[in-house]
């Protein structure tokens, strides 16, 4: 099953029918929860009770026309978006690391960054440079906290796309990452049950039709049941909140008017321009700081 989220600020959601259309799902939610979630977190707290009502209408179909709506990054109010650095042995050497994922942890992004397939990627500044980075991301489903690698499965709701935009510096992976629009998302979410095996699925992202990055999930260095077992043993997942897997080599810079497109087979395929308009100078000096920069030759 694929939901969606679109209207203004994702105030609706939506399944994806068999049809290719979308039917709106948002009277289905309950209410009384205080304006906390957002409408497909409520589905998704509420998908045992909703499962049933929402395989009924993607089955029917007849709703509106795929492309006449706008539409939102899939969760649009995580209660946060934890992501994996340096979780491909080829992006380590590519970086020039001497360390990943299993000696750095885990960072943060703000959820304020998150954008909708179609969005733009407003770059802030005019003096830094920006990269394009394409993961598999998954989406919980129900409180995670110390996790076991092998009930991982029980607490992921399903399945996304997500570009992780970076400015290249010194400062924080935190700082450098959670820009507004620097975390596309979407175009949907896709239940766990449909993806199956992640290890069978490949990550490809393009820039202006040029492929740049083409990986097997199977290459991560932490999978997905031990990232999740990871992550929350450091901090409680509620459902909605995102993890983002990590990018494989093939990062690069992006520029104004550039067209980016990540996919993940059996997941989705995501797409977003750039615009620099209302870029500024940049106040901080992390541009000359940078140790990890990878090269124009090791990232085009």
């Amino acid at each position: 099953m694929r939901l969606v989220s679109f209207g203004d600020n994702g105030s609706n959601a939506g399944v994806v029918c068999r049809d290719g259309t979308i039917r709106d799902v948002t009277g289905l939610v309950s209410d009384g929860f205080g304006g906390r979630p957002g409408v497909l977190r409520r589905i998704i707290e509420e998908f045992a009770n909703l499962k049933r009502k929402l395989q009924d209408l993607e089955a029917a179909g007849g709703g509106v026309r795929f492309g006449s709506v706008k539409l939102s990054a899939p969760v649009g109010d995580p209660t946060k978006i934890v992501a994996a650095p340096v979780n491909y042995i080829d992006h380590m050497e590519e970086m020039h690391q001497l360390s990943h994922i299993d000696a750095l942890g885990v960072f943060l992004k703000a959820p304020s960054s998150l954008v909708g397939h179609g969005g733009i990627v407003r770059l802030p500044y005019s003096n830094r440079r920006f990269d394009q980075e394409g993961e598999l991301c998954f989406v919980i489903g129900s409180v995670a906290r110390n996790v076991k690698v092998e009930e991982a499965d029980e607490y992921i709701f399903g399945y996304s796309v997500l570009l992780d935009i970076t400015m290249r510096g010194g400062e924080d992976r935190s700082t450098r990452k959670s820009f507004d629009t620097f975390t596309p998302m979407g175009p949907w979410v896709v239940t766990a049950d449909e993806v199956g095996s992640v290890d069978d699925l490949e990550l490809r992202c393009w820039v202006n039709g040029e492929l740049r990055q083409n990986a097997k999930i199977s290459d991560l260095i932490w999978g997905v049941p031990e990232l999740l077992a990871y992550v929350s043993s450091v901090m409680t997942l509620y459902p909605g909140d995102v993890v983002s897997t990590g990018t494989p080599k093939g990062v690069g810079p992006i520029g104004d008017g550039d067209e980016i497109v990540a996919e993940v087979s059996r997941v989705g395929r995501l797409g977003v321009s750039v615009s620099s308009a209302g870029a500024t100078f940049s106040v901080t000096r992390g541009g000359i700081a940078d140790q990890t920069q990878p090269s124009d030759e090791q990232s085009g």
